[in-house]
């Protein structure tokens, strides 16, 4: 078989695939609409509890002179501003792939999660450095009135947890809802420091707690932010996925009949739950239309079965021994 013959044989046979996976595709696509329908309306309903609850804590922050509550109000306003980014990505990451977004919207979940991540870091980090500032500098005045510090720590507390009931059942559908559910639980964990902060005031009359209480709550803030981070750049550099060892699966492929070598492999992720995986396969000359169909099966079934990443959306050049291209000295292995 001639190299224009096995192009165009492939093509046929990829379209077969494309025509045999279209269900799979279209059940997978409707599943993902739904998701995201419910998605929206629990980060709305997130969205509106924490906003009002933004309004009096900066109220609050003012009438007591609190850092605790003053930062678990910045940390409020860090949700706000994650739930509203989740929020619209939600109503978007619904909208079809066309031929100038092939993915879609897909990816805007990873943006939205290292946005926030990056906001809730400078947070954390002037948390610090105004704790320090207040615990070791002379001319703090201290709180103006504890009960109403302790007042406003409880109706954030409540608020959150209301938030983070709301959010637990989808948390890990995707990075945007991870992210959004990680905001509110790090603001949870703010607002308990700061009624811990108001009740020890209460029984030992030092103001300085308040202090030590906001660089507990950055500290909180700043390793999550970290991971939170650390996963969105993982994707945004297109990492290959975890759990996907490129030589085990070379070794894997080269190991299907009638396949001699498999060069230029690429694994990354689009968005959660989104693994690609693409490659070069040379086989023997010679092959028939079914041989070729044959082996493309078993190369997808390869790496949708075979390993901790099922990887559903694979694409495989066929190229006849011997075959060669002007960019083929270029290729990566």
């Amino acid at each position: 078989m001639n190299n224009h013959h096995l192009s165009n044989s492939s093509s046929e046979i990829l379209e077969k695939n494309d025509l045999s996976t279209s269900g799979t595709n279209a059940a997978s696509l409707q599943d993902a609409i739904k998701a995201s329908h419910a998605h929206q309306h629990k980060l709305t309903i997130t969205l509106t509890l924490t906003s009002i609850v933004f309004l009096a804590e900066v109220i609050g922050s003012v009438l007591t002179n609190s850092l605790s509550l003053l930062i678990d109000a910045g940390h409020m306003l860090t949700d706000i501003s994650v739930l509203a980014a989740s929020t619209v990505t939600a109503i978007l990451m619904r909208k079809r792939p066309n031929a100038k977004r092939t993915w879609g919207w897909a990816r805007l979940e990873v943006i939205t999660a290292a946005a926030g991540a990056l906001v809730l870091l400078f947070v954390g980090i002037y948390a610090i450095v105004e704790s320090c500032m207040r615990l070791f500098g002379v001319n703090h005045n201290g709180i103006h009135d504890v009960n109403q510090l302790l007042f406003f720590g409880i109706l954030g507390l409540l608020a959150n947890l209301a938030s983070l009931i709301i959010l637990v059942s989808q948390s890990k559908d995707n990075m945007n809802m991870r992210a959004a559910f990680l905001e509110v639980m790090n603001d949870a964990l703010g607002s308990v420091a700061v009624v811990v902060s108001a009740v020890v005031m209460m029984s030992t009359n030092w103001n300085g707690f308040d202090a030590l209480a906001g660089g507990i709550i950055a500290i909180l803030m700043i390793p999550r932010a970290l991971h939170l981070l650390k996963n969105a750049v993982k994707v945004l550099l297109e990492q290959t996925p975890e759990g996907l060892d490129i030589e085990k699966v070379r070794d894997h492929l080269e190991h299907v009949p009638h396949v001699l070598a498999v060069h230029d492999l690429h694994a990354s992720t689009v968005s959660t739950g989104m693994p690609i995986f693409m490659a070069h396969v040379v086989v023997e000359r010679d092959l028939t239309m079914d041989q070729c169909a044959d082996i493309l099966s078993q190369l997808q079934d390869c790496l949708r079965e075979h390993f901790p990443v099922s990887v559903s959306h694979t694409t495989f050049q066929l190229e006849p021994e011997g075959y060669t291209t002007q960019s083929s000295s270029e290729h990566h292995e």
